[in-house]
């Protein structure tokens, strides 16, 4: 029982069935946010959830079952409390009285997609990994932040209200920046000062104190976005790649020893044989290339009519 068992959870018309069944529940949380759909067929929407909240108990079961006489060994790994977690949140008393929670709840089953396919594991990995990473860059980003906000209230405060007031609307300001969203509109209001510069009703309101600063601004702004959006940002994408080639190395060494359990060989015994079977075939290559680096050598020393080396006379090809 056990065995069959581990076969089907380990199947991979399994998988993909409960990856169907993934994207099936995501479709139908979608469909409810329309209310007419939604209040038309309120009846199938409801049993269609009912079935898959069932298929999911199911697939509990089998791979608790596949664990055989220890199925406390399924919370051993992180993705399946996830699951688990995410189908026990349907029967949390008292929850029909919340339908808004209720559906943000069965909204997470659409997450489910992340363990059904590997490659989404690798990149959530790759974010779990960064977080330290990260963590010291997003200080880095943020230091940033204070330093040109603090200057930013004291630059353009009275000339641009609206944008740098106080610290609180120069970081949110900032923050628009450093993405790129119109953030040469704020420097031209520097620039020219908020008078010159053709503003919306409530912001000519504020402009009460026109301060244009030219040269200022053009060196505050090109600076804040060469170095925050040039540089900094562009430090998470490096450690975000860091760590997806971190967590690829681990997927793979995961499978290596999936695979080696399979064939009863010893952790790491199969990594020895695929490096072994890897310098074999350079090796042949080698000595392909050798080949025809020695017939390129006896041809022009033919021509030219000199001996052969004795290096070469006894590996002369036939």
């Amino acid at each position: 029982m056990v065995a069959t068992l581990r076969s089907i959870a380990d199947s991979t018309w399994f998988q993909n069935f409960v990856t169907a069944v993934i994207v099936l529940a995501g479709i139908l949380v979608g469909i409810e946010t329309y209310e007419n759909i939604a209040h038309e067929h309120h009846t199938l929407l409801h049993t269609l959830d009912k079935i898959i909240l069932g298929i999911f108990i199911v697939e509990i079961a089998v791979k608790m079952g596949a664990e055989g006489a220890k199925p406390w060994r399924y919370f051993l790994d992180a993705w399946n409390v996830f699951d688990f977690v995410i189908v026990a949140a349907a029967f949390i008393p008292g929850m029909g009285q919340y339908a808004v929670v209720l559906r943000l709840l069965r909204l997470l089953r659409v997450l489910k997609l992340v363990r059904a396919l590997p490659k989404l594991q690798v990149l959530v990995g790759a974010l779990l990994k960064s977080i330290p990473s990260m963590f010291y860059v997003s200080l880095l980003l943020f230091m940033l932040f204070y330093v040109y906000a603090v200057a930013a209230v004291f630059l353009f405060g009275q000339n641009d209200p609206l944008h740098f007031r106080n610290l609180d609307a120069s970081l949110l300001t900032l923050f628009r920046v450093v993405t790129l969203e119109d953030w040469t509109d704020i420097m031209y209001i520097q620039m020219f000062g908020c008078e010159a510069y053709n503003l919306e009703m409530d912001q000519a309101i504020m402009c009460t104190e026109p301060q244009p600063q030219y040269w200022l601004a053009v060196a505050y702004f090109v600076s804040f976005v060469l170095l925050g959006t040039m540089v900094i940002l562009n430090l998470f994408i490096g450690v975000i790649m860091s760590g997806m080639d971190e967590a690829r190395l681990e997927t793979e060494e995961g499978n290596e020893s999936a695979r080696a359990k399979e064939q009863g060989l010893e952790p790491g015994e199969e990594s020895v044989e695929h490096e072994f079977f890897e310098l074999q075939q350079q090796i042949e290559k080698l000595q392909e290339q050798l080949g025809i680096v020695q017939t390129k050598m006896i041809a022009r020393l033919g021509e030219t009519g000199k001996e052969l080396p004795p290096t070469l006379r006894g590996n002369s090809p036939m």
